[in-house]
């Protein structure tokens, strides 16, 4: 990804340790990449969730007010 010229440190569970350790093995890739992959898939989760949701009814209102 974007290599590791600058890093710290986070505290995790050694349980989360472990799996994440696993899961870039099974991946062959490195924990920073797959902490990074995770990451962008939870948040793209998260834009798709809020792109399924009903529009609100101000939302509906404005795509529906007239543009001229």
């Amino acid at each position: 990804m974007n290599g590791m010229a600058d890093t710290t440190t986070i505290r995790i569970s050694r349980d989360t340790h472990a799996r994440v350790t696993r899961l870039a093995a099974e991946r062959h890739e490195t924990i920073d990449e797959t902490v990074s992959r995770a990451i962008r898939a939870l948040r793209q989760d998260a834009m798709g969730a809020d792109l399924a949701a009903d529009l609100t009814d101000d939302e509906v209102a404005w795509l529906d007010a007239d543009a001229g």
